[in-house]
Parts: C-alpha cells; sequence; structure tokens
C-alpha cells in the first residue's frame, strides 16, 4: 500500500482520443504536495505518511502548527493529510510527490467534501418521486409523503429520508480511472466527475479493489536534498 496525495480541483474539461472521440476529465492539481511527518511502527504504533499541500502565510497559523512545520523544515501547508503506508513504502520528509505517482490507465480512490447545497426538499435530496399530479392532491406535489405510523409506532425512526441539508459530506467515489498525467504543470486527470467544488481539496489514492501493478514504489518523488532535481 503507497501513500495518496492531496489535490487541488481545478475543474472539468475533455480530452480528444486519437480516433476523434473525446473523454471528460476532471483536471486535479498538486500543490507542491510533501512529506510533513512520517509515522513508525516502533514510535507511533502504525506506519504512515503526513504529506502537506498548498500555501498559507506563517501568520494565519498557530505556534505550535509553525514550529511542526520548522521541525520538519518544510514551508507551511494550507492542507495536511496522513495516509497509511506500508513499512516499504515510507518516504522521507521533505519529499515531494510528483504527478508521475500514478499511471494513466489505473484506477484511483478518490475522496472529497461535496458541493453544498443548503436545506433542499426530499425530491432533491433523497430523489423521491413526490406525490400524484393529479387525483385529489392539491399545493404538496412535492412533499415527501408520509413519515411514519399513527399510533403503533408512534414516532418517526432516526435516520428517515426526509427534507434537510444537503451536500457538505466526505465522498469517496472508487475506481476513478486515471486519464492522463502532466508532471511538469503537476495536473492529474481523471475520467470523469468527482466530489467537490472548484479549489476543493481531493485525496486520491491508488485503488483498493483494482490494485494497478506498474506503479512507481514506493513512489515518485523529488529528494529533498536533490537541488538538480533528482527523482526516484
Amino acid at each position: 500500500m503507497r501513500t495518496g496525495v492531496i489535490t487541488q480541483k481545478v475543474g472539468m474539461t475533455r480530452l480528444f482520443l486519437e480516433d476523434g472521440r473525446h473523454v471528460p476529465v476532471t483536471v486535479l492539481k498538486l500543490g507542491k504536495c510533501q512529506v510533513v511527518a512520517v509515522r513508525t511502527a516502533e514510535k507511533d504504533g502504525y506506519t504512515a505518511v503526513q504529506l502537506g499541500s498548498g500555501f498559507v502565510k506563517p501568520k494565519s497559523l498557530t505556534q505550535a502548527e509553525r514550529g511542526h512545520f520548522a521541525k520538519s523544515s518544510v514551508e507551511p501547508k494550507r492542507k495536511v493529510a496522513e495516509f497509511r503506508v506500508d513499512p516499504k513504502n515510507l518516504l522521507d520528509v521533505g519529499d515531494e510527490i510528483l504527478a508521475s505517482h500514478f499511471v494513466p490507465g489505473q484506477k484511483v480512490d478518490v475522496t472529497g467534501i461535496t458541493i453544498g447545497r443548503g436545506f433542499t426538499g426530499a425530491m432533491k435530496r433523497w430523489n423521491f418521486r413526490g406525490l400524484e399530479a393529479s387525483h385529489g392532491v392539491s399545493i404538496s406535489h412535492r412533499s415527501l409523503g408520509g413519515t411514519g405510523g399513527r399510533q403503533d409506532p408512534g414516532k418517526t425512526f432516526k435516520n428517515k429520508k426526509m427534507h434537510g441539508h444537503y451536500g457538505v459530506e466526505r465522498v469517496t467515489t472508487q475506481n476513478v480511472e486515471v486519464a492522463k498525467v502532466d508532471v511538469e504543470r503537476g495536473l492529474i486527470m481523471l475520467r470523469g466527475a468527482v466530489p467537490g467544488a472548484k479549489g476543493g481539496w481531493v485525496m486520491i489514492r491508488d485503488a483498493v479493489k483494482r490494485p494497478y501493478k506498474d506503479v512507481p514504489a514506493p513512489g515518485s518523488v523529488k529528494k529533498a536534498e536533490a537541488a538538480a532535481g533528482g527523482q526516484s
């Protein structure tokens, strides 16, 4: 199991294939995604890699956060996340992950925060069909209908699908295909749509259900001490 990456959603576009067909893709950008800390089994009880991405002014961080980045000699990051990895796939602090970490054609799992839609009705939130358009139904065509029994059970059960706040939920879409990667610009293009709004943070990991063999291990990175641009 390799580390995932932290990306920022740019938007959607399309790619033209050699035979003239086009496929919709979501463009995700790596904002200098670096290793901030490493968790080991001896010290922490588990193995993981903590990554940081995006730019933030030091004055916007707490003193503890500034000390954490200073200890790692890594510039402050706006978004920080941990990814569980196998011990053999641990990276060094300061390593920068490149877009070639993923290979075109492989499947990945994508996690993001869905777009917030505010307070919505049951038809939009849960895809209810609504009430009849005639036969005595008046004014309440888009209502959800009954919400519980009468004397028995005498209440509405928890988790009943009703109107309410819709969106702003952590959602993972599995087995999304990597269509193309641009190492120079740090772009990863995934086929189809992924959760999240433009500018939102999106996590990409190797697909759990459909592993891909021909991937760089432990990852495609630019070493922190390699000022000349060495990669592994």
